[in-house]
C-alpha cells in the first residue's frame, strides 16, 4: 500500500524566481505532479529582478522529499537557495523543558524557593513522606521511562533515539492534561537493573508510564515494579492501547447490534499490546476469544509456549480451534490485529460474520489495507490518523493519569481501565455514533477531562476498599 503525503515529512524549499515569467505559476503543478501536497507559499521577498519563495509541502518519505526538490531545481530559473525538514526543526533542542512556577526577584524569594526556608519543607515531609505529594514536584509528575527496546514499530534502537519518542509522549501529558512528564530513557535492557533504577528514582514521581519495552520482558517489569512500589506503574504500549480498543469496540458493537458476551473475536497478536487487550476484553465480558500469533492459532495443545501464551491457551479457544490465523477467521464478528502488515485479504474479512468488525491496527501498515476491509466489513478501524475511527493511545493516557495523580492512587486495576474505556466511549453521543465515528477525535474537548474523572472515581473507590 502506497504511503500518502504526511505532514511528519513536510519540508520547506527556499526558492528565488524571476518577478516575471511562469515559474512561479509552475511550482505548485511540479509538486503536485510528483505526488506531493503543497501545504504553504509565501513570497518572502520581492525585488524588480526576483522574488524569494518559501514554498512548503508534503511528502511521503525522505526519498520522495528529495525526488520534489530535484523537480523544483528541474524548473528553468528556479534556484533552490535551502530545504528545511520541519519535523527536525521541530525537534531541535528538544520539544519540552522546565519552567519555575514562581520568579526569583529578589532575597525574600530565595529564601523562601530555597534556604533556608525550603528546610521546612524538608522537615515536614521527613515527619510524613504523603506530604511530598502535596509539597513537591511529584504531586503532578510521571515518570516516562523506556530501554529503547520496541520503539513505535521501529524496533530495538536504543535509549538514545527513543529520547525524541518519549519527549513526545512527556508534550502530549502536558498538552492534554497538564501533567509534568519526564523522559527517562534507560541504557541498560536488563530486567533487574531497569526494576531496580526505577524503583530508586520513583520518590520524585506519582506514577510511572513504561513505554516501548519490548515483550516478554515488560510483563515482569510491569508485574515487579506494581509490587513494590506504591504508585501507579501502567504500560502505555499494553494499557492505553487496550483501552482504547475497549472503548472502540463498545461503540462498534452497538453500530452492527451485537453484545461484547456473545461475539466470537479473533485476535492477532500475543505480545504486549495483544496480551493486555485479551485481558481487559476478557474483564469486559468478551467469552469467544480466539489468539493467534505467528505460529498460528494458540491451543492447549501446541507445543513450545512460554508462560504467557500458556495463559492465552489456557484461557482462551473453549472450541480448541488450531491452525492458521485465516482458518480460525471465517464466522468470526470481530477481528482485531496488533500484529504485523498485510495478513488478510478481501476474501478472509468476506468469509467473516455478516456486519464484521474489522480492527486492523498494526502500523504503519495494517493487517489490510482498510479501503479492502470495508467492501466487506461493516465497521473498520485503524492505527492511522489518515482513515476514520483512529484507536489512539492518546485518547487515553493522559486522562487516566490525571485522574490517578488526582485521586493520588496508590496503585491501578482493571476496574480502573474499564472504567477510562466507558469514558472514551460515551463521549461518542447516540447522534454522533456511526460506522465512521465509533471514538472520537483526541482533539475532542471533553474526551481528556472525561477520562479523568471517570479515573479518579474509580480509583477512589478502589483506595478506600484497600
Amino acid at each position: 500500500m502506497a504511503t500518502a503525503p504526511s505532514i511528519s515529512y513536510s519540508i520547506t524549499i527556499r526558492l528565488e524566481v524571476p518577478s516575471g515569467g511562469s515559474a512561479v505559476s509552475e511550482l505548485t503543478t511540479t509538486v503536485e505532479r510528483t505526488g506531493g501536497i503543497v501545504t504553504a507559499l509565501d513570497v518572502t521577498a520581492s525585488g524588480a529582478e526576483a522574488l524569494r519563495i518559501d514554498l512548503t509541502c508534503a511528502a511521503s518519505d525522505t526519498d520522495h522529499a528529495a525526488l520534489i526538490v530535484s523537480a523544483l531545481e528541474a524548473i528553468s530559473d528556479v534556484k533552490v537557495e535551502k530545504v528545511s525538514d520541519r519535523t527536525f526543526l521541530m525537534h531541535l533542542g528538544g520539544v519540552i523543558e522546565t519552567a519555575t512556577k514562581h520568579p526569583l526577584r529578589n532575597r525574600d524569594d530565595l529564601s523562601m524557593i530555597y534556604t533556608p526556608g525550603v528546610a521546612r519543607i524538608c522537615m515536614a515531609i521527613a515527619a510524613d513522606k504523603e506530604d511530598a505529594r502535596r509539597l513537591t514536584v511529584k504531586r503532578n509528575s510521571v515518570a516516562v521511562v523506556s530501554d529503547g527496546s520496541a520503539v513505535l514499530g521501529l524496533g530495538n534502537i536504543g535509549p538514545h533515539a527513543a529520547m525524541p519518542v518519549m519527549e513526545g509522549k512527556a508534550a502530549l501529558f502536558k498538552g492534554f492534561a497538564d501533567i509534568d512528564a519526564w523522559p527517562i530513557c534507560l541504557d541498560t535492557q536488563d530486567v533487574d537493573q531497569i526494576v531496580e533504577t526505577v524503583a530508586a528514582i520513583s520518590p520524585g514521581f506519582a506514577g510511572i508510564n513504561l513505554e516501548d519495552i519490548s515483550a516478554p520482558r515488560c510483563f515482569e517489569i510491569e508485574a515487579r515494579l506494581r509490587e513494590r512500589l506504591d504508585i501507579p506503574v501502567f504500560h502505555d504500549d499494553q494499557h492505553g492501547t487496550a483501552v482504547v480498543v475497549l472503548a472502540a469496540l463498545r461503540n462498534a458493537l452497538k453500530v452492527v447490534g451485537k453484545d461484547i458476551g456473545t461475539a466470537r473475536i479473533v485476535l492477532a497478536g500475543a505480545g504486549a499490546a495483544g496480551t493486555a487487550v485479551l485481558k481487559v476484553l476478557m474483564h469486559a465480558g468478551a467469552k469467544h476469544v480466539v489468539v493467534c500469533d505467528v505460529q498460528g492459532v494458540v491451543h492447549q495443545g501446541r507445543e513450545g509456549l512460554d508462560e504467557s501464551l500458556q495463559w492465552i491457551a489456557d484461557h482462551t479457544n473453549a472450541d480448541g480451534l488450531t491452525g492458521t490465523l485465516r482458518e480460525a477467521l471465517p464466522g468470526a464478528d470481530v477481528f482485531i490485529g496488533v500484529s504485523a502488515p498485510n495478513l488478510l485479504n478481501a476474501q478472509d474479512v468476506e468469509a467473516m460474520a455478516d456486519d464484521a468488525i474489522v480492527f486492523a491496527l498494526a502500523n504503519p501498515d495494517p493487517e489490510i489495507d482498510p479501503a479492502i476491509a470495508r467492501q466487506h466489513a461493516r465497521v473498520v478501524a485503524t492505527g492511522r490518523s489518515d482513515y476514520p475511527n483512529q484507536i489512539n493511545n492518546v485518547l487515553a493516557f493522559p486522562g487516566i493519569f490525571r485522574g490517578l495523580l488526582d485521586a493520588q492512587s496508590h496503585g491501578i486495576g482493571m476496574d480502573i481501565l474499564l472504567a477510562a474505556a466507558e469514558a472514551i466511549a460515551g463521549s461518542v453521543t447516540a447522534d454522533e455514533l456511526n460506522a465512521n465515528y465509533i471514538v472520537p477525535s483526541v482533539f475532542h474537548a471533553d474526551v481528556h477531562k472525561r477520562v479523568a474523572a471517570a479515573v479518579r472515581k474509580a480509583a477512589e473507590a478502589a483506595d478506600s476498599t484497600h
